[in-house]
């Protein structure tokens, strides 16, 4: 019996061996005959590979390769950072900093020689924003949840960040992807994102709709809304929201068909220069009631200073209530490679020239200027309050918070940590309930930290935080103070 057995395991093995080699030789005499790549064509079998090396690449430089501080879009110490303070864990570090002090740009806080005393700390106070609207806002935090559209994230997704946004005290954006029960349920603050195809108040030729857009500002949770011009990850085009993405769910909420793919147009198709803008935005706020802003990314000073000069004319009320200024390092779910590496301005550049610009226009108070792009730690935060802005926003911050580990796959569907995916197999993994408390210990955690960078620099609200509180490193490996390197207002001609 036992020599029976011993020969049945044999012939398996020599039955499975035979198979394994027929599947190679099928496969090598595929790869031989097939035309489209050169390299299967040549070694057949071996050339397959590199294919597979190279999906496995991005991922095995992440988990074995790549130091702390070298990935790209994020690195692994940003991404801990938010990790830690997302699960509420300490975010302390022993026997030195890790980053490396001598690259150009690096920004250095000035501490205070007589820093304020532990009992005298530094503390949040609400801004106000759109003084003129009807029903003002009066935003509690500086630090808020970026656009996300429900739609290029998931439902639990979007569960989880509303209540944690409750939870944090700090608003939500809608993205453009309109107004959904999943963004009310949590019971935070919501700013509602008009995209230039206008989801949720649009009529079927794409174009505005006054009654919509009163019923979404009848929800007392929505405080303003942001008219969107364009973002830094893709600018002068529109958002795509793929085919198996959209559910009927999703196509009824947006008003659109399910089951085709979703285009935005590359700008609103009513606004041709910026006097169509300030009308469109008087319009918003009249039907509204509520604050409007704008989001865009600059490319250069020209068109902001043709913006304010406009609004100098017609008068202060005119203006937007606030700019959302997004850098051209953005992120997105999908967007072509030229325009994601190579067309907007970065934040580090663009805040300190519209700054000025508005600034230098008188309209400090009148119109705020909130943040966007990579701004996901407390020293990225600290440095956008110095460098002139009102608010900082976080998108990518707060997907780390609900579990992104990086994939990539924010474009495809097959989201494995359920945050960009619509498929329940990969939804299941992400525990609302678990997801809303990391959400709100992170947007508490940079708070908190920001308040304690300011502290040390010796002042008692983070929005004091000035240029002259950072240092800028230099390509001779000094460093000079940023108030010196970027002057306020001194680099921008006098207009006429």
């Amino acid at each position: 019996m036992m020599f029976s057995f011993v020969e049945f395991l044999a012939q398996a093995f020599l039955f499975l061996v035979g198979v394994i080699v027929l599947i190679l030789l099928l496969v090598a005499i595929y790869d031989r005959l097939q035309t489209h790549d050169a390299i299967r064509r040549n070694y057949p079998v071996i050339g397959r590979f590199r294919g597979l090396f190279t999906a496995l690449g991005e991922f095995f430089r992440q988990y074995f390769f790549a130091m702390d501080r070298e990935e790209l879009p994020f690195n692994r110490a940003q991404r801990d950072w938010v990790n830690h303070a997302a699960e509420g864990g300490s975010n302390t570090l022993a026997f030195g900093s890790t980053r490396d002090l001598t690259i150009p740009g690096t920004p250095i806080f000035v501490n205070a020689a007589f820093p304020p005393l532990d009992n005298q700390y530094a503390s949040t106070e609400p801004m106000i924003i759109g003084p003129t609207a009807r029903q003002p806002y009066m935003a509690p935090s500086f630090f808020n949840i970026s656009g996300m559209s429900y739609g290029a994230i998931s439902r639990p997704a979007v569960q989880a960040l509303s209540r944690g946004a409750k939870k944090a005290g700090i608003w939500m954006n809608t993205g453009e992807g309109a107004l959904s029960p999943y963004h009310l349920e949590g019971g935070c603050d919501i700013v509602f994102q008009i995209g230039t195809a206008k989801y949720g108040v649009r009529n079927p030729d794409g174009s505005l709709n006054d009654d919509k857009l009163r019923e979404v500002a009848a929800h007392d949770a929505v405080k303003m809304f942001e008219l969107k011009l364009a973002q830094g990850a893709k600018p002068g085009k529109g958002g795509i929201l793929p085919a198996e993405k959209i559910t009927a769910e999703i196509a009824q909420i947006r008003g659109i068909v399910p089951g085709e793919d979703s285009l935005s147009p590359n700008r609103h198709v009513e606004i041709d220069d910026w006097g169509d803008l300030l009308d469109m935005i008087a319009h918003i706020r009249e039907v509204t009631g509520k604050p409007v802003g704008i989001k865009t990314v600059a490319g250069g000073a020209e068109p902001f200073e043709d913006l304010f000069r406009l609004i100098i004319e017609r008068g202060e009320d005119s203006a937007p209530d606030f700019i959302t200024l997004d850098g051209g390092e953005g992120g997105t779910g999908a967007s072509p490679m030229p325009l994601m590496d190579l067309v907007g301005m970065s934040i580090r550049e663009a805040l300190l020239m519209v700054s000025d610009l508005r600034d230098r226009h008188g309209l400090k108070d009148r119109v705020r200027l909130i943040a966007s792009g990579k701004l996901v730690n407390p020293g990225d935060v600290a440095w956008a309050l110095a460098a002139g802005a009102d608010f900082v926003t976080s998108a990518r911050g707060f997907m780390f918070s609900l579990g992104c580990i990086q994939a990539l796959k924010c474009n495809k569907n097959t989201c494995p940590t359920g945050i960009t995916t619509h498929d329940p197999r990969f939804q299941k993994g992400l525990v609302v309930e678990v997801k809303e408390d990391r959400v709100a210990r992170y947007a508490k955690g940079i708070i908190k930290e920001v308040e304690t960078i300011a502290h040390s620099v010796g002042v008692t609200e983070p929005r004091q935080l000035r240029r002259r509180h950072v240092r800028l490193v230099m390509a001779d490996g000094t460093s000079r103070p940023m108030h010196e390197v970027f002057p306020r207002g001194h680099e921008i001609p006098t207009m006429p």
